[in-house]
């Protein structure tokens, strides 16, 4: 996790991937255009802790400083990502930390996910960027990369970028259902007018006839 600049995320998530498929291990994968594959996940904090990410911060003590790593049992990660998966930003870019390599396509998600503010103060004075046992420890603040140019990259949106913040499919569906609701007010209004006129008409040709039989009195 690294704090990011932006006003409205603390923190950000990156799951990465290697392309198992080709290459051996991670270590292999990274030097290969595609070999890595990100998910970007941008946290902001609040009120309500987030249980899902209960999996990640229990185990904070024993990966406090650089270097070190821990076994963890199996969750299902998908419960630290965002709802909405289908509105994201994609892009070939690099990795993060020094070598900076090439290889890496970057989803990053538009929905963010919150955590409380608790979780991220146990974040921040919990990990250290500095060696065990370093006599002047460093808390992991601020490491996060700054923006690099696009050099002519294209970034892609699964979604229409605009004022309107909805997708392609949801404006389809909102003006559908909009005349669908247009269609049936006109045929309601339709029946009822032509009602009305078959009742006027009805009325108006009732005739009444005098009888023309006669009628004997005995």
């Amino acid at each position: 996790m690294t704090p990011s600049p932006s006003t409205t995320t603390a923190i950000q998530l990156h799951v990465v991937h290697y392309n198992s498929e080709t290459y051996a291990n991670l270590s292999q994968a990274q030097h290969q255009a595609d070999g890595l594959a990100v998910l970007g996940i941008l946290i902001e904090a609040g009120d309500t802790p987030n249980p899902a990410y209960d999996n990640i911060l229990r185990h904070l003590d024993s990966v406090q400083h650089a270097g070190q790593s821990v076994s963890i049992p199996a969750f299902d990660v998908g419960e630290l990502l965002p709802q909405r998966l289908g509105h994201f930003y994609r892009y070939n870019g690099s990795l993060t930390t020094p070598p900076c390599l090439q290889s890496v396509l970057w989803t990053i998600f538009h929905q963010r996910v919150r955590i409380s503010s608790a979780q991220l103060q146990q974040l921040q004075q919990t990990l250290f960027s500095t060696e065990p046992g370093s006599p002047h420890p460093q808390p992991l603040l601020d490491n996060f990369r700054e923006p690099q140019a696009l050099n002519d990259r294209l970034v892609l949106a699964s979604f229409p970028v605009g004022p309107t913040g909805y997708s392609t499919g949801e404006i389809i569906a909102i003006v559908f259902g909009v005349l669908v609701g247009c269609l049936g007010v006109g045929l309601a209004a339709h029946f009822v007018a032509k009602r009305i006129r078959t009742k006027r008409r009805r009325e108006q040709d009732v005739v009444f006839k005098s009888s023309s039989k006669r009628v004997t009195v005995g």
